[in-house]
């Protein structure tokens, strides 16, 4: 079995591989090709922690496994990110264990990597301005992916807690952009995409606050009741998601459907666009909304590449079990 430590995985894998592996993934599961297994997700009674399995099999890629782990809100003070997580492969010829993988780096990558195919297929080629509703951890890998798909000129930002912003700030000086902190209505008016990384339980933005043309990714609901966005908002717009089933139990999009405003009909796989088989955006006044879940298959997709690299570079470590 092949090992591929967490710092095997930031060597071997940059964003350009993550958003292939991905972006092939969603058109695989959008074929059919490529399945997730139903997600179990539960709090420990211990150290407030969630914890939980995500695993699938995608047929195309001959790639099998699961990804274990959760988060710890104390972690931060340990000097740990909260996410902890990682990824077993498996022969799908035998079942034997293939490789353990580090999840924690390619759990950031892959999500950013998702937002980043989103707004390549569904959001304006010619925005400009980039909004970020979120500071944490996952707000830099989210912002650096953003502008690898757009000629963005600036970014703006608002988070619940304003001394988590010079994160933003540092990361747009770093790719070259200037930055500034703005309230969420002058967000909503000047932001030609923005992204919504946060673990809200509130509606943050609101369907008045939306100017027209602008594209949504939504990446921070992956949990029952959490909500980023208003229903009306999310009803106004076109929806487009990952996997239509997470996207309607535990997703953005969970809300709309609760109360009636939209149906599990009016919701496209974003695999679907990418394969060219349904339409992205159809003009530049819509509002297109991603609701990025976070599927297992996203994971598998990056660990594998993680592997292939490492052993392409010598890099991954070789156990007998």
């Amino acid at each position: 079995m092949l090992i591929v430590t967490e710092e095997t995985c930031q060597e071997v894998v940059d964003r350009a591989a993550a958003f292939d592996a991905v972006e092939k993934v969603f058109g695989a599961m959008a074929r059919g090709d490529a399945y997730n297994f139903p997600v179990i997700r539960e709090a420990i009674g211990h150290a407030d922690a969630l914890y939980g399995f995500k695993s699938g099999f995608d047929r195309a890629g001959l790639v099998l496994g699961l990804k274990s782990g959760g988060y710890w809100p104390g972690n931060a003070d340990k000097g740990l990110t909260n996410h902890q997580s990682t990824v077993v492969l498996f022969d799908p010829d035998t079942g034997r264990p293939k490789a353990l993988v580090g999840g924690n780096y390619l759990t950031a990558v892959r999500t950013a990597a998702s937002s980043a195919i989103s707004i390549k297929h569904l959001s304006r080629p010619d925005s400009k301005v980039l909004g970020m509703i979120g500071a944490g951890h996952q707000s830099t890998f989210q912002m650096r992916a953003a502008a690898d798909q757009r000629d963005f000129e600036r970014v703006i930002g608002w988070n619940l807690h304003p001394e988590q912003l010079p994160r933003l700030e540092a990361t747009a000086k770093e790719i070259g952009l200037p930055f500034e902190a703005v309230d969420r209505d002058r967000l909503g008016e000047e932001a030609d995409v923005i992204i919504t990384i946060t673990s809200s339980f509130d509606a943050i933005l609101m369907k008045d606050q939306i100017k027209p043309g602008t594209h949504l990714a939504c990446m921070g609901t992956d949990t029952k009741g959490k909500k980023e966005v208003d229903p009306t908002l999310v009803a106004a717009a076109r929806a487009f998601t990952d996997e239509i089933a997470q996207s309607i139990t535990i997703g953005e999009c969970q809300h709309a459907v609760a109360d009636g405003l939209i149906s599990e009909g009016d919701i496209t796989e974003i695999g679907a666009v990418v394969n060219g088989t349904k339409p992205g955006r159809t003009s530049d006044d819509e509002i297109t909304l991603f609701d990025g879940t976070g599927v297992g298959l996203q994971d598998l997709a990056a660990a594998a590449v993680a592997v292939e690299l490492a052993v392409e570079r010598g890099v991954a470590v070789t156990v007998d079990v």
